[in-house]
């Protein structure tokens, strides 16, 4: 960063004097940055940068956790691959580890278990990167849930919704990558599996699996092929995409939760220098702590206990890692009749459609939402002010189905296990998934969007009536009314900040001439859309309605005062109704305002 040299009198200053030195106690760390920024020009972005300010809630740490297992990755990744032979050679064991000397194998699996056994550090290593790539895809998976479900991914940052879901997909196919190259029994199981899928593409199925593997399988290229995608190609890709990623939400500002101070146009929360370096630094060595203290205390992809691998054998129970088990679950549910013969082909869509076309079906679903919903809205705002999940009850719901629907697929792809364990009947098991899997998500749906709907109503009358005390008062003609503790406006100021959408009108559709209107089906279909989503909904307070609230509240309170100036000691908080002392534009202030803007 630039320096200046500080103001001095008139008097002091000499015709002879070099304005262009570096002021008195800037030092040589001064002296550099100067002569960095005359030649970048870097101070005013590294300026902005440490003056940028951050909210602080705690789901937004999600995306940095994410971020900080990425860093672990690529720490831990390039110490691996300092001794890793991506190799499909034949050789003969004669490390270390007893059970296997003298079996041969491959120099992947060879270099893996002298890894895990002969380096120092090895196994740890290993361990830290394996649970860290889980870390990570579930770190993007749950930020990825908190931006939908609050809204994020609006207007301006449609495309940093489109970022993030590329790098979730990214991050499946890099962890299959990364857990198929030790060539180990399971592993070599996987990538069997993956060779069927390719398979099961019609017409180009056979050229890509003699694309990607260089021949009939196994072959000995698709190790490094796998090598050079995991970690070169791959990393290079979500690397840049993380960077655009970030760089996008410096560019949008970060959104940020409803209160009070906090409108579409400024950010309340911590500069990034002092406060928010020090959280962050603190909070990678607290991830990289938890990551390492559990890849010490828990075994993860032993490959030692399951041997090398060869094509005549399959590992029992073998399954993918998690982040996968959705695809397969997909793949045991769907029918066998989907496979059938026609034009003289095989056409197995019983397996491309959950294994090969499940995963960019869904992945398209989700990033064109954000579009989906703009349209329907006709909202073309910025939005910086997040929802509460509970306010947006159509799009909490149809992600909670979404969930579901995620959830069963993933439960099918242990049915064998679970066939094993609780001794039932895999068929049954199967059967009952696939009834889940299309009753599941919409009963999910009705649920989800009840519990909302009763949730905006329980804040309504919240805002309207304030907290229920437990305490009964008694009138002097003998009738009896609950206290009430009124909402400060802080609390109030969260319950109420929010739009309520309503549907939209269909309009002619034909004019006064009797004329077709051009896209009338379109806005019918528009029209029934923002049925669907907005039919169902709860208007938030207005400040009109606050004040009357609190005028019927005034009345009853004259009718107890008598009692209230008898037991003053006794009496808490406000009638039924909520007599307030402050007066509503002191709480309502500025969200009249917000609402007069609308």
């Amino acid at each position: 960063m630039s320096t200046e040299t500080p103001a001095r009198s008139a008097d002091a200053l000499r015709k002879d004097d070099d304005t262009s030195a570096p002021a008195k106690g800037a030092g040589a760390v001064g002296a550099v940055a100067s002569w960095v920024d005359e030649r970048t020009g870097t101070a005013k972005g590294f300026r902005y940068l440490m003056r940028k300010v951050f909210p602080d809630h705690w789901s937004f740490m999600l995306g940095e956790i994410a971020m900080y297992s990425l860093v672990i990755l690529l720490l831990t990744g390039t110490f691996l691959t300092f001794w890793f032979v991506p190799s499909a050679g034949h050789t003969v064991y004669d490390g270390s580890y007893e059970p296997l000397k003298g079996i041969a194998m491959s120099e992947a699996y060879a270099s893996t278990v002298d890894i895990s056994f002969d380096v120092r550090g090895g196994l740890i290593i290993r361990q830290i990167h394996h649970w860290a790539a889980l870390l990570f895809i579930v770190a993007i998976m749950l930020h990825m849930f908190r931006v939908f479900f609050t809204g994020a991914f609006r207007k301006p940052r449609e495309i940093n919704w489109i970022i993030g879901l590329t790098l979730l997909m990214l991050a499946l196919v890099e962890g299959f990558a990364g857990y198929s190259l030790p060539d180990d029994l399971l592993s070599g199981t996987g990538l069997r599996a993956a060779e069927g899928f390719m398979l099961s593409i019609p017409v180009l199925g056979s050229y890509i699996s003699y694309m990607v593997f260089g021949g009939g399988f196994p072959g000995e290229a698709i190790i490094p092929r796998l090598f050079t995608v995991h970690v070169l190609l791959l990393p290079a890709i979500i690397v840049g995409l993380f960077t655009a990623h970030i760089i996008l939400v410096m560019v949008h500002k970060h959104t940020q939760y409803p209160g009070p101070g906090r409108t579409e146009k400024n950010v309340v929360g911590f500069p990034m220098m002092p406060v928010y370096i020090a959280k962050a630094g603190g909070f990678f060595f607290i991830v990289f702590g938890i990551t390492a203290l559990i890849a010490g205390l828990v075994t993860i992809n032993p490959i030692w206990a399951y041997g090398p691998y060869e094509p005549t054998q399959v590992t029992a129970g073998s399954q993918p890692d998690w982040y996968m088990g959705f695809a397969d679950g997909a793949l045991r549910l769907l029918p066998g009749f989907l496979e059938f013969d026609l034009l003289g082909r095989t056409w197995s869509f019983n397996i491309f459609l959950g294994a090969i076309a499940l995963i960019p079906v869904l992945f398209t679903i989700a990033g064109a939402y954000p579009f989906l919903e703009a349209w329907i809205t006709g909202d073309k705002r910025e939005h910086h002010i997040l929802d509460r999940p509970r306010n947006a009850p159509t799009r909490t719901a149809l992600g909670m189905a979404a969930i579901s629907f995620y959830a069963v697929l993933f439960f099918a792809a242990g049915n064998d296990i679970m066939a094993i364990k609780l001794h039932l009947s895999i068929n049954d098991i199967t059967n009952i998934l696939r009834l889940s899997a299309v009753i599941l998500p919409p009963l999910v749906f009705w649920v989800t969007k009840r519990i909302c709907l009763s949730l905006q109503r329980r804040d309504r009358d919240l805002v309207l009536h304030g907290r229920e005390t437990g305490r009964i008062v008694r009138t002097a003609d003998g009738r009896f009314f609950e206290a009430h503790e009124p909402l400060d406006a802080h609390t109030r100021w969260r319950l109420v900040a929010f739009e309520s959408n309503r549907p939209l009108e269909l309009p002619e559709g034909s004019d006064s001439n009797g004329v077709r209107r051009m896209g009338a089906a379109k806005q019918r279909l528009r029209t029934r859309l923002s049925g669907f989503w907005f039919n169902d909904r709860i208007e938030a307070v207005t400040p009109a309605e606050l004040a009357a609230a609190h005028h019927r509240g005034e009345y009853e309170a004259l009718e107890a005062a008598a009692v209230e100036d008898s037991h003053p000691q006794e009496f808490g908080g406000h009638l039924h109704g909520g007599a307030e002392e402050i007066g509503t534009s002191h709480a309502y202030g500025h969200l009249e305002e917000e609402k007069s803007d609308r």
